[in-house]
């Protein structure tokens, strides 16, 4: 039974680690990752699904493959198997670092400065803040700490009790190659394929799990549930549907609605539709709420490696 409490011990230490510290601002390893990616595509990229899946397989499967082996060579070290956890948590996981972007858009929104919003919009989601005025980024910003909420934290953790480290950096792997070519641009819209239904996939689990947590930790449970399940299946995204629709529930609020990303103009389903609109104190709101979510997912991905263990031995 060492195994499960030395990826609870690990995870939690990891999750600590991105509390107090959050990203490195140099040498952060998904940005290594990113790099050696754009590498790989450059001399891989053809307009064709094929090509773009063996993209998939070398850059996530290389990076999933490189865990096990330093995973196998610290096995009889409980000591270092922990550490090694705790580093690979801290590295995938995102959430102090989007509550930071989020607060810092939801305070120059708060002074009254708009165009500074507008500009450190980018950092945080894909939007095209030109054409967003002050609640348009509110509602953005709360949009993207809901879905990078699964993303970044609660779908490594639940592929980690999985899958222990190779899970967590195979996870994250797929997650930076989603959005580096999953989009549905010209240029990606084949070759990005194999990625962005991967992703799908190993964001399944972690998207239901981040909506339901969501309803337990908001201030609204029943207005969560009954939101996600009137309004998550008209989302585009099989995963943001569900958790940005449980968000909107448990927050009060209306999302959804038309955007802009890149120039394309998209029309979404507004979530939640009994909700008032996004206002800028929300975004606090969110940013907690997507915090105890995280609290909470640590918990349920200690008990689910815990299980795991216990079964297999």
């Amino acid at each position: 039974m060492c195994a499960d409490r030395d990826f609870a011990h690990g995870a939690a230490a990891g999750l600590l680690g991105d509390l107090l510290l959050g990203d490195p601002r140099r040498g952060h390893p998904v940005a290594a990752f990113g790099r050696a990616a754009g590498a790989v595509e450059r001399v891989l990229w053809r307009d064709h699904r094929g090509w773009g899946a063996l993209h998939a397989v070398v850059c996530a499967g290389g990076a999933a493959g490189a865990a096990v082996l330093v995973s196998s060579l610290v096995r009889d070290s409980r000591a270092a198997s922990v550490a090694l956890t705790a580093a690979s948590t801290w590295a995938v996981v995102g959430g102090t670092s989007l509550g930071r972007e989020a607060r810092a858009i939801g305070g120059a929104l708060a002074a009254g400065d708009v165009e500074v919003a507008r500009e450190r919009l980018p950092h945080l989601c894909g939007r095209d803040p030109r054409s967003l005025d002050a609640d348009g980024i509110a509602r953005a910003v709360v949009e993207s700490v809901a879905e990078n909420t699964s993303d970044a934290v609660v779908g490594a953790l639940v592929w980690g009790a999985v899958g222990g480290v190779p899970g967590l950096v195979a996870f994250r792997a797929v997650n930076t190659l989603d959005a580096m070519v999953g989009h549905k641009s010209v240029k990606y819209r084949r070759y990005g394929w194999a990625s962005a239904r991967l992703d799908d996939v190993l964001g399944w689990p972690g998207a239901r799990l981040t909506a339901v947590l969501a309803a337990a930790a908001g201030d609204a449970p029943r207005g969560a549930l009954r939101a996600w399940r009137a309004d998550a299946a008209k989302h585009p995204s099989p995963n943001a549907g569900p958790v940005e629709a449980a968000f909107a529930g448990a927050l009060g609020v209306r999302l959804g609605g038309t955007l802009s990303y890149g120039g394309r103009v998209e029309h979404r389903p507004v979530l939640n539709t009994g909700g008032r609109a996004v206002e800028v104190a929300d975004i606090e709101r969110a940013v907690r709420l997507s915090r105890r979510v995280g609290l909470l997912a640590l918990g349920v991905a200690a008990a689910v490696s815990t299980m795991r263990k216990g079964g297999a031995s």
